[in-house]
């Protein structure tokens, strides 16, 4: 974690509400850029972004800081928006990827567009659907999805292999039934 983000965390952690304002202002954005991601939806993603600063804000004596503070505040926006979810009872969609896209182009899978790719990872389970979408479309390293997920860097592997392997099956299926 940078300097400048372990004072701010340390202010905030003091209470100062200036300080958790800069917090915000620096993760709002790609919070609600996440959010959207896994909703599909402005309204709802902006709903889980302010449950998210609210449980951070109440938690903030929790964090270690120590450990870098994105993959911690990823995983409280990604338990609210499943709990947000959950209540809409509505299933998660993750949003298009570039690099997910080119994965898939090169392994002659799909020169479609963003909206084949939505489908298909819309018909995977949870688990390989959540690693895909941190690896590919929040960048964030194995470690990081081991972390937040609370699993071992094996498992988070595993799952992004056989996501990978799962989706280029279903967008073989696509292309080759259209």
């Amino acid at each position: 974690m940078a300097d400048h983000e372990k004072r701010l965390i340390k202010r905030v952690k003091k209470g100062k509400q200036h300080a958790f304002k800069k917090l915000y202002d620096l993760y709002a954005d790609y919070a609600l850029r996440a959010a959207y991601a896994i909703t599909n939806n402005q309204n709802h993603a902006a709903d889980i972004v302010q449950e998210t600063f609210i449980k951070v804000y109440r938690n903030i004596e929790r964090f270690d800081e120590e450990r870098p503070f994105k993959p911690w505040f990823y995983q409280i926006l990604l338990n609210e928006s499943k709990r947000y979810m959950k209540r809409q009872n509505k299933q998660a969609i993750p949003v298009e990827s570039e690099e997910l896209l080119d994965y898939l182009h090169d392994q002659d899978v799909v020169d479609e567009d963003h909206e084949h790719l939505e489908r298909a990872l819309d018909q995977l389970s949870d688990m390989h659907r959540t690693v895909l979408t941190l690896k590919y479309m929040n960048e964030f390293t194995e470690r990081e999805i081991s972390q937040m997920l609370e699993l071992n860097i094996n498992t988070v592997k595993s799952r992004l292999y056989k996501g990978r392997q799962r989706l280029k099956i279903i967008m073989r299926g696509a292309v080759g039934g259209e």
